[in-house]
């Protein structure tokens, strides 16, 4: 049960941390598909960060600084997809899809010439980041410090959509861009607000991904479609941060019990590890085919902004 509690909060956080980001650009109007690659790019500057900083760095700062170059790489590669959406007014599909394909092949080539190997795997300790609770009876749960630091961003995340004049109009420009130009609000600088914020929360979400549960890291499987999950759990969590955050635990679920099935009764059933892979995919299927025709997007994602059609 620990093993179960344990995973579900791993990967239910670094979920909910990618979707938020979704939410933020897709409630500014921009659809962002590139999660994926996000995710990817964030976990390998957080990686090379880890790797790189000088032996006997005190662990709190050894998290910062990894923890601040995976948001910025995010921000930083979102911004492409910023100027080819928002600017260019260019298809959002197909933009997001290509930075994911550039993602993994830029991440794989980079820590190539990092090695100085045909090997694109990363050695790190992720020590810094992981916390042993003592529950009595001998019985320890792991954590790790993404767990306070996703909480913390989801009750942010929350206040400032709801409860700030800046969330306002971030969700003005992704429900009705016309109005909010109306009365004097720039469209285009919200939805670039938007898409970075899918960024920072997209690289730290990638970074979260691949620390905490192993010290080895392969970046030619990318973050194995985490990415695309995200957004199945965005929109099972219509668009809302709260709902988001339940979406996210029920899927990790699902994701957990992959890491489990050796070590409990699921083994007695002698499915492969395969199949407890694929769950929270064939879950995210099922759920949206059941709940997509009452889910409701903003109303202009999408959609290029025109100023000169108001």
């Amino acid at each position: 049960m620990l093993l179960l509690i344990k995973y579900t909060l791993l990967y239910g956080i670094v979920l909910m941390l990618v979707a938020l980001g979704g939410m933020f650009s897709e409630r500014s109007g921009v659809i962002n598909l590139a999660l994926e690659g996000i995710m990817s790019i964030g976990a390998l500057a957080g990686v090379l960060t880890l790797c790189f900083l000088p032996e006997g760095m005190a662990p709190g700062l050894i998290v910062l600084f990894s923890i601040l170059s995976s948001a910025l790489a995010g921000v930083i590669y979102s911004l492409l997809l910023g100027f080819s959406a928002i600017t260019l007014k260019a298809d959002q599909t197909i933009g997001g899809t290509a930075l994911n394909m550039m993602a993994t092949a830029l991440a794989v080539v980079i820590v190539k010439v990092v090695n100085g190997t045909a090997s694109a795997k990363l050695n790190y300790s992720n020590t810094a980041f992981i916390f042993d609770f003592d529950l009595g009876n001998g019985n320890k749960l792991t954590l790790n410090v993404f767990l306070f630091i996703g909480l913390a961003i989801l009750v942010l995340a929350a206040l400032f959509l709801y409860k700030t004049k800046w969330g306002l109009r971030l969700r003005s420009c992704g429900e009705h861009p016309q109005a909010a130009d109306s009365v004097g609000i720039n469209v285009y600088q919200w939805r670039y607000i938007g898409v970075m914020f899918s960024g920072l929360l997209g690289g730290i979400g990638g970074f979260a991904y691949v620390i905490p549960s192993v010290s080895t890291w392969n970046f030619e499987v990318g973050v194995t479609g985490f990415g695309f999950l995200a957004l199945a759990v965005m929109i099972f969590g219509q668009w809302k941060p709260i709902n988001i955050f339940g979406a996210a635990m029920f899927f990790a679920v699902f994701k957990s019990l992959a890491n489990i099935a050796d070590s409990t009764f699921l083994a007695t059933l002698g499915l492969s590890k395969n199949i407890y892979d694929m769950m929270p995919f064939i879950a995210s299927m099922i759920i949206l085919v059941l709940f997509s025709k009452n889910s409701r997007a903003p109303k202009a994602e999408g959609i290029p902004y025109d100023k000169g059609t108001r």
